[in-house]
């Protein structure tokens, strides 16, 4: 476990997360659209949807996790809840993993949250599997030994803000929208925001925020505590990598 995260490590309340299987590896030169002149190589992906990279060079010790399902808007279905738990276990796995961001390379959106759609095709008893599978994956998050940093660019709303909470650092654009809508839909946030809010703006303005579903924009967010940045639309990847390079740099 690396010494700043050892410093920063919180208490998970929430059961171990599911173990997958070993990862297929694959070695492939790809461009990254936030940085197109740098080299990063595809080092696994349990699912279509989620990519896990190494940056190299002199970021060697970057990883980042992209979110691709444009015609989803990144909603967290079966699938890519999987393909999430395998990156999170591969990066613990990693010695060369120093620092992990996790983006989203669909314009204008983040994470919409979990696949509502899929959901009603579950029957009660798939339900509760797929939201303690989700809570768990989370909590896996959470205690990944190397600082992880959320780059949030447009909506990150209920099981999407709850990932980026487990996240210990959050950096946002200013057309970012967050919140924990689900009580609009009788649901109660069930995969961490209901602990992890609080933590961060304090429980009075966390119940505001859950009990009446509101979303707010970035400048909101970083004045409540909720972001540690908030920087212009469409830069928070190019300060959320300036801030990986300063950890990496120090480990």
């Amino acid at each position: 476990m690396c010494a700043l995260r050892a410093l920063t490590r919180s208490v998970c309340n929430s059961s171990s997360y599911v173990k997958t299987s070993k990862p297929y590896l694959i070695l492939n030169l790809i461009t990254h659209q936030h940085q197109t002149r740098r080299n990063l190589i595809l080092e696994s992906s349990a699912s279509e949807f989620v990519k896990l990279h190494k940056l190299t060079g002199p970021d060697s010790g970057i990883v980042e996790i992209s979110l691709d399902r444009p015609q989803a808007k990144n909603a967290i279905g079966k699938e890519m809840l999987r393909g999430l738990s395998h990156a999170f276990e591969l990066i613990n796995q990693k010695s060369y993993a120093n620092v992990a961001m996790i983006s989203s390379s669909v314009p204008g959106v983040f994470c919409a949250g979990a696949d509502l759609k899929e959901r009603r095709t579950m029957s009660q008893s798939e339900t509760k599997i797929f939201v303690n599978y989700l809570r768990s994956t989370f909590s896996s998050l959470e205690a990944v030994n190397v600082p992880t940093i959320a780059v949030i660019e447009g909506v990150a709303l209920g099981g999407g803000l709850e990932m980026a909470l487990a996240c210990d650092i959050r950096i946002c654009g200013e057309n970012a929208l967050m919140g924990l809508p689900e009580t609009g839909l009788a649901i109660i946030p069930g995969a961490g925001g209901t602990q992890r809010l609080p933590r961060l703006v304090g429980k009075a303005i966390a119940k505001d925020i859950i009990f009446t579903g509101r979303k707010i924009d970035g400048k909101e967010a970083l004045s409540l505590g909720l972001v540690n940045y908030c920087v212009p639309a469409g830069e928070a990847y190019s300060k959320a990598l300036a801030i990986a390079q300063d950890i990496n740099q120090k480990l």
